[in-house]
C-alpha cells in the first residue's frame, strides 16, 4: 500500500506547482517550504522536535529553516500553501480520470486515515489526522495520504530507534545497499560524519571494511523494515481485502502519474511505477 499513496504525496516535494505555492506565501527556497510545510502540523515549532521527529536532517540544517520560517508565514499559511500546491500538482497529473474515480480514491483512503485516530507514540501521524478534512476529492486524498505516510514514517524512526540506529548510519546504511548518495548528502552531514557512521556500521558487523553490506547488517535492516510494516498495518484493517484490493487498483494510475516528476533517485527509496 507504500507505493501505492506515498506517490500520491509525494508531489509535494517534486512538482513545480508546490514550490511555486509555497514561494507565494513568501517560503521561497526549497528547504523553507519544507521544514514549514512538514512541520507546520506541529504548530510554530523550534528546530528540536523536528530534528526529533524528521529523525535524518542534521540539527544544524533544521535548525537553520526553524523557527525563522514563522517570521515568513505563519503555520496555517504554510499548510495552506502547501495543500494548494499539491492540489494543483495532482489536478495537472490527474486531469484525465473522471472524478468519481477520484472521490472513491479519497473515500477509501479517508477509511484507513481515520483510523490512525488520536495515533499514540506516532507524532507527525496524528498531527496530520488532526486536520480538517478537505473540501474538494483531490485535498481529501492527498491529506488522507499525507496521514498514513506520516504515521508509517513514525513508525519508521520507532524502529530505527530500537536497532540503535542513528540517523547518519541509517543513511550511510542505504548509501551502502544502493540508494543514491547526492540526495541524501543534501540532509547536512559532513564528510568526517558520514565515515564514522560507516564505521560504527562496520563495528556491528554491518558493512565490511570495505563498506559492503553483509548479510547480518541485512538481515538487521530487514527486520527493521518488518517491524515497521507491522507498525503500519492497523489503519488497513478498516477496510476489507475487497476494498482493499480496490483501492489499489484505484491508486494504480494516480501513482503513475505521480511518478511522471518523482526522480528515479529520489531519496524517500520509492520504486519506480508498477506498469
Amino acid at each position: 500500500m507504500w507505493t501505492c499513496y506515498e506517490p500520491v504525496h509525494a508531489v509535494t516535494y517534486f512538482h513545480p506547482r508546490a514550490r511555486a505555492a509555497y514561494e507565494a506565501a513568501g517560503l521561497r527556497g526549497f528547504w523553507r517550504g519544507y521544514f514549514a510545510g512538514r512541520a507546520a502540523p506541529l504548530g510554530p515549532v523550534g528546530p528540536a522536535p523536528v530534528i526529533a521527529a524528521f529523525f535524518t536532517f542534521a540539527p544544524h540544517v533544521v535548525a537553520r529553516a526553524l523557527p525563522a520560517v514563522w517570521q515568513l508565514a505563519t503555520p496555517e499559511e504554510a499548510l495552506r500553501a502547501r495543500l494548494t500546491g499539491a492540489v494543483q500538482a495532482l489536478a495537472e497529473l490527474t486531469y484525465e480520470l473522471p472524478e468519481r474515480h477520484l472521490t472513491e480514491s479519497a473515500e477509501l483512503l479517508e477509511t484507513a486515515a481515520a483510523a490512525v485516530g488520536t495515533a499514540p507514540g506516532r507524532v507527525l501521524g496524528a498531527a496530520n489526522a488532526a486536520l480538517p478534512r478537505g473540501e474538494y476529492p483531490l485535498a481529501r486524498l492527498w491529506q488522507a495520504a499525507t496521514t498514513l505516510r506520516e504515521h508509517r514514517g513514525d513508525g519508521h524512526v520507532a524502529a530505527l530507534v530500537a536497532a540503535d540506529l542513528d540517523p547518519a548510519e541509517t543513511l550511510a546504511w542505504r548509501v551502502a545497499t544502493g540508494m543514491p548518495p547526492e540526495p541524501l548528502l543534501r540532509r547536512g552531514w559532513s564528510e568526517q560524519e558520514w565515515t564514522q557512521a560507516r564505521d560504527r556500521l562496520a563495528a556491528r558487523g554491518w558493512l565490511t571494511t570495505d563498506g559492503e553490506p553483509t548479510e547480518h547488517g541485512r538481515a538487521g535492516f530487514q527486520a527493521v523494515e518488518d517491524a515497521t510494516d507491522a507498525a503500519a498495518a492497523r489503519p488497513w484493517q478498516a477496510l476489507d481485502p475487497a476494498a482493499l484490493d480496490r483501492l489499489r487498483t484505484l491508486l494504480a494510475p494516480l501513482a503513475d502519474a505521480a511518478h511522471r516528476v518523482i526522480p528515479s533517485d529520489n531519496p524517500i527509496g520509492l520504486p519506480g511505477p508498477r506498469s
